[in-house]
């Protein structure tokens, strides 16, 4: 194993937490009772997430290439790629157009009506997995020569620590953003919702043109 292949993998895992980053900015600005714990928690599952996908990705191709054959290992990774990016593109898109309607919902309300967002481990973990799905098709590049049946639990790791870090730092920023909204929810909810928006269509382009 060489640097250039230790950096080519920190520079996959910085590239696959994006997607974390965006939701964990989201995270930040719309629930209201982020604390330390909660921060630890959403970072983990995303980190978690992140690393999963490409291992079963990998190993998914792995099997597929000793039961048939390396080509059609390949092509099945290939179309794995393609249905793991519109499932991804669908789930991100319903979650930021759900979150802009509550949004507008919200701001239509008299003020002593309105609610805040709350955490939830249910979200987080439906976040956690709608952010990490297209990551599967990485498991194809990693599989076509960056790791092998060992270095592989090595890359993972490294991708998983990079997206808990970097989604820590979403966080933050999210909660920075809503204070200089003066924690007005509805409004940091509805960007949260043109952020997953984003992210969605992002996920679609980068797939066929990135």
């Amino acid at each position: 194993m060489t640097f250039v292949i230790i950096s080519q993998i920190l520079l996959l895992g910085v590239a696959l937490s994006m997607d974390a980053f965006a939701v964990s900015v989201t995270d930040g600005l719309t629930y209201t009772d982020i604390n330390k714990k909660k921060s630890f928690f959403i970072a983990g599952v995303f980190g978690f997430m992140q690393a999963l996908m490409p291992l079963l990705g990998y190993w998914i191709v792995e099997i597929i290439t000793m039961i048939v054959d390396e080509a059609s290992g390949a092509n099945a990774g290939k179309i794995m790629g393609d249905v793991v990016s519109w499932i991804a593109f669908c789930l991100l898109l319903f979650i930021g157009i759900n979150m802009i309607i509550d949004g507008i919902k919200e701001l239509k309300k008299p003020v002593e009506e309105k609610e805040a967002k709350s955490f939830s481990v249910k979200e987080v973990l439906y976040f956690g997995f709608a952010t990490a799905i297209d990551a599967l098709g990485s498991g194809v590049a990693l599989h076509s020569g960056l790791s092998n049946n060992y270095t592989i639990w090595l890359h993972v790791s490294i991708i998983m620590i990079t997206t808990f870090g970097i989604s820590l730092i979403g966080l933050f920023l999210g909660n920075r953003i809503t204070k200089l909204l003066h924690n007005k929810y509805e409004i940091t909810t509805i960007i949260g919702g043109v952020i997953l928006i984003g992210l969605a269509v992002w996920i679609i382009l980068s797939h066929y043109f990135g």
